[in-house]
């Protein structure tokens, strides 16, 4: 009979990633990759912690109170929001629920690790920008420089499909329909895709574009400087600094953020203002529901300006303000 192994954390998350995620579950490689960041930050927080390296680490080092430090850490120390702190949070638990079927010893330290609940927060209404901005930021780059030309296919794309920044970052040369360019497939959420149309000034500046791009069907659409992937943090820099040249142009911008996220969420309300239905949005945008469509019914002011116009406003007789006496005031006031 063979003993049992004394510290099992390091084959169980070799195992987690390899035989649970990516062969039986067969996980998107951005969910694989989340949660790899996920285990990264946690060994490196029990690291400076136990000093023990991330192999040298066990399943104790995991316990409810830990992971607990590990969440504040995320966001006192990294200055994460609690909805990154929740995403950190359900890596963990899917490892646990896996430990608690490999290894049922450890279902104490596993029902405490669950028992950890996600944080609520405040939904703050979605940010988008107006036509004005939109076609400042969609201008701001040079199209007389290679990377220029680039972020302006780049910004074009973005608002004309709505898409997320990870599908944008995937698309390869094999993505876009040869020739006329004037379809062109993501990969979104899931392993769904949905091929979109494109604006015939889209199609057209992908078509010189793909001019100068290596004729694989592999060829990433978007590269840096060195020729590599462009990755979605390199767009948000892009995007940032374009933002910044758009300024003199259109001055609403100052002090602006605006993140990749913000150009899909401007295609969806421009979308709905021009009397699109919430349904055909939803599919345009590769939502999994309508129902996660329902906040840019939300965030549309001039929408809830019409409904309120067939609202009369009730007539309500004037009443002369009276001061209260000073006695009582001060006795309220207490």
């Amino acid at each position: 009979m063979s003993k049992p192994q004394a510290n099992p954390l390091p084959g169980l998350v070799q195992n987690f990633f390899r035989d649970h995620l990516i062969s039986q579950r067969h996980l998107s490689p951005c969910t694989v990759a989340s949660y790899r960041d996920t285990f990264r930050l946690l060994f490196e927080y029990q690291q400076a912690r136990t000093q023990r390296i991330p192999a040298q680490q066990s399943l104790e080092d995991w316990d409810a109170p830990h992971i607990l430090g590990f969440l504040d850490h995320l966001e006192k120390e990294r200055d994460c929001c609690p909805r990154t702190r929740n995403a950190r949070l359900a890596a963990i638990h899917c490892f646990v629920r896996y430990v608690s079927h490999q290894k049922p010893e450890f279902l104490a330290i596993v029902s405490r690790v669950l028992a950890i609940p996600s944080k609520r927060y405040s939904r703050a209404l979605i940010g988008y920008l107006t036509s004005e901005q939109t076609q400042a930021v969609l201008e701001a780059p040079d199209p007389n420089t290679q990377s220029g030309r680039r972020d302006r296919i780049l910004w074009q794309l973005l608002y004309n499909t709505g898409a997320r920044v990870s599908e944008i970052v995937a698309l390869n040369r094999e993505d876009v329909f040869p020739d006329t360019c004037k379809t062109i497939t993501l990969h979104g959420k899931g392993r769904k895709e949905r091929a979109l149309p494109l604006w015939p000034k889209t199609a057209r500046q992908l078509r010189q574009w793909l001019k100068h791009l290596p004729s694989e069907a592999s060829t990433p659409l978007f590269t840096n400087r060195f020729g590599a992937r462009l990755t979605r943090f390199g767009i948000e820099k892009r995007l940032d600094e374009a933002v910044a040249k758009a300024v003199p142009a259109c001055p609403s911008l100052r002090n602006r953020r605006v993140s990749p996220h913000v150009l899909r969420h401007t295609t969806a309300m421009h979308l709905l203002q021009s009397g699109l239905d919430l349904a055909a949005i939803s599919m345009w945008l590769g939502h999994e529901s309508p129902l996660t469509t329902h906040q840019y019914l939300e965030a549309d002011l001039e929408m809830k300006k019409k409904i309120l116009s067939h609202l009369a406003s009730p007539k309500i007789k004037p009443v002369v303000f009276r001061p209260k006496d000073e006695l009582l005031a001060f006795l309220e006031a207490l």
